[in-house]
């Protein structure tokens, strides 16, 4: 295992190494002058020439990445140069929290939903329990995520808050980030509900997807694991219905769940855009289409890195979490 994680943390530079020269090179590619975009279109030339040298826009293009590489190394995301050259890390550290904090939500509904259906359409396959399921994890795999929030919008919005992550009225102590947490630590009960009545429509539109996969997922390995033999013995020796599912096929069928969760928490990252949009959430997805708007080619470089560097880990926790799941397995070793 310690060997595993060793290699692993080796190659995770490389990859956000890869991420860099691409997430450069696109920003390089986009047409215009990105001194312009800095200095305004309307700006004399001298002023947008000045500009060009200051930010190395004169250099060779293997001249900029290089410092724009040296930046990286240390902790140097860039300036954001309509908001008053603040750094790109300061904003991205108030911005993350709130996405990381809508993803985990909406991960918490799609593995709690999804695996009930899933083990339910097992259990009865070929029942209406079954049918009703697959059409439920078919539907949300079908239903476009902005199409679903605005239904949401429409049928809650009586009930529930439609925009925004808190009300204005209150201000929370930042101290963690993640604005749950934070009012919990403040003590204030009410503004805790307050957040989390903001965070249940964007977290139930987000969640379909994953949902869905999640279903279809825990389905077949569940189908595939009741076959098994030791199933049949487990039957055969009067085990309840619900501890043979519970006890000895559900961690069994696991190791396909836990690999699709890691992709699927990547996915909420990026499609938390969409889902920001409508209900302006302010996170990571709102912040990168203002960037992209505003031609802020600084700031949607350090999100996107950001946004790779978090998946890369989930992953790698989620590697780890198999010999946890399943002791047989050993990560670098193969058995003799």
């Amino acid at each position: 295992m310690t060997s595993y994680l060793f290699r692993r943390l080796l190659f995770l530079p490389v990859v956000l190494w890869a991420v860099s020269l691409i997430v450069f090179v696109l920003m390089r590619s986009v047409p215009g002058d990105p001194a312009a975009a800095i200095a305004g279109e309307k700006a004399p030339a001298e002023i947008r020439l000045r500009v060009r040298r200051e930010r190395g826009f004169d250099r060779p293009i293997a001249v900029q990445y290089v410092a724009y590489l040296g930046r990286l190394l240390h902790g140097d995301l860039g300036e954001s140069f309509k908001h008053s050259n603040e750094k790109v890390r300061d904003q991205i550290a108030r911005k993350l929290p709130h996405t990381l904090e809508l993803a985990f939500a909406a991960l918490t509904i799609a593995v709690a939903a999804g695996l009930s259906l899933g083990i339910l359409s097992a259990a009865f396959k070929g029942s209406w329990i079954d049918y009703a399921s697959m059409t439920v994890a078919l539907a949300g795999v079908s239903i476009p995520v902005f199409w679903l929030g605005l239904l949401l919008i429409i049928a809650f919005s009586s009930v529930l808050p439609v925009s925004g992550n808190l009300n204005p009225i209150y201000v929370p102590v930042d101290r963690t980030g993640f604005l749950l947490i934070d009012t919990l630590l403040m003590g204030d009960g009410v503004m805790f509900r307050d957040a989390l009545a903001h965070l249940v429509m964007p977290a139930l539109a987000l969640a379909t997807i994953p949902l869905a996969m999640i279903a279809r997922i825990t389905r077949a390995s569940m189908l595939e694991v009741l076959g098994s033999d030791y199933i049949r013995t487990a039957r055969a020796k009067g085990l309840s219905p619900a501890g043979i599912i519970l006890r000895h096929a559900l961690r069994n069928a696991a190791l396909p769940i836990v690999t699709l969760l890691g992709l699927e928490f990547g996915s909420l990252l990026g499609g938390a855009v969409l889902t920001e949009t409508v209900f302006d959430w302010d996170g990571m997805g709102t912040y990168i289409l203002t960037s992209v708007r505003e031609t802020e080619y600084e700031s949607i470089g350090g999100a996107v890195l950001v946004l790779a560097f978090t998946f890369v880990l989930v992953n790698l926790a989620t590697d780890l979490l198999y010999s946890f799941i399943d002791p047989r397995i050993r990560h670098g070793q193969q058995e003799a």
